[in-house]
């Protein structure tokens, strides 16, 4: 199910909301081949996440599809972590980010 989240952002999450507080991480990942997500992956990755208590908020892909930049909301590092680990999908790079700089310099808080 998709639903406005936090930072004008849609999460795809199971019939479990998120919590209100929930740091927001950033994953990169690196993949060997070209990714590719069909329905089912997608629908498969929201399953595992809803396990964990983790939601997928949005993903840039590089132009050669090898790697992604991800926001997620977690309790935790280590649950994105463990939500990887459980979907087979890397996570080189988990940062927790609090602000954001917009375009005239100021900053804002991401939560």
């Amino acid at each position: 199910m998709r639903r406005p989240g936090r930072c004008g952002l849609a999460s795809v999450v199971s019939d479990q909301e998120s919590e209100a507080d929930m740091p927001i991480y950033m994953i990169e990942r690196n993949f060997a081949e070209r990714l590719e997500l069909s329905d089912d992956s997608v629908r498969s990755l929201g399953e595992v996440n809803a396990r964990e208590h983790v939601s997928w908020l949005m993903s840039f892909l590089s132009a050669d599809r090898r790697k992604s930049y991800c926001l997620y909301e977690a309790d935790s590092a280590e649950a994105i972590i463990r939500a990887a680990r459980a979907a087979g999908v890397p996570a080189d790079v988990v940062v927790e980010v609090s602000s954001r700089v917009l375009p005239d310099g100021s900053f804002t808080e991401v939560v």
